[in-house]
């Protein structure tokens, strides 16, 4: 089974924050490249847009708890756009989505940094 790929297209939002469109699956085959680029990253806010994620699993949503926890750390907003319903799910379950500022879309996450 070929090894499985994510893409993280960086934009620039307005009110000094970031937009991290993830493009794959995040698993434990990609979450060191998530990982990376988080850590490269010192903007006071950043929306993580999973529009375009199929797949998220524990190994994903443990790198989602250490970047939502590093986040409140250094005083920086995260949120979280576009969870599908596998991922809606997981977080669900483990009962994440009362912890992590989570949004239905983009847009709406967009506007919870501008206000």
């Amino acid at each position: 089974m070929p090894s499985e790929n994510l893409q993280i297209v960086i934009s620039e939002g307005s009110f000094g924050k970031k937009i991290f469109s993830l493009k794959g699956p995040l698993t434990i085959d990609t979450v060191v490249k998530f990982q990376d680029a988080l850590r490269s990253e010192s903007s006071p806010a950043l929306i993580l847009d999973f529009t375009e994620v199929p797949f998220i699993d524990t190994s994903g949503l443990s790198a989602l708890v250490a970047a939502h926890v590093s986040a409140r750390k250094s005083d920086r907003k995260i949120l979280f756009a576009a969870f599908n319903s596998q991922a809606q799910a997981a977080l669900e379950l483990t009962h994440l989505n009362q912890v992590f500022p989570t949004y239905h879309t983009l847009q709406d996450a967009e506007a919870a940094v501008a206000a």
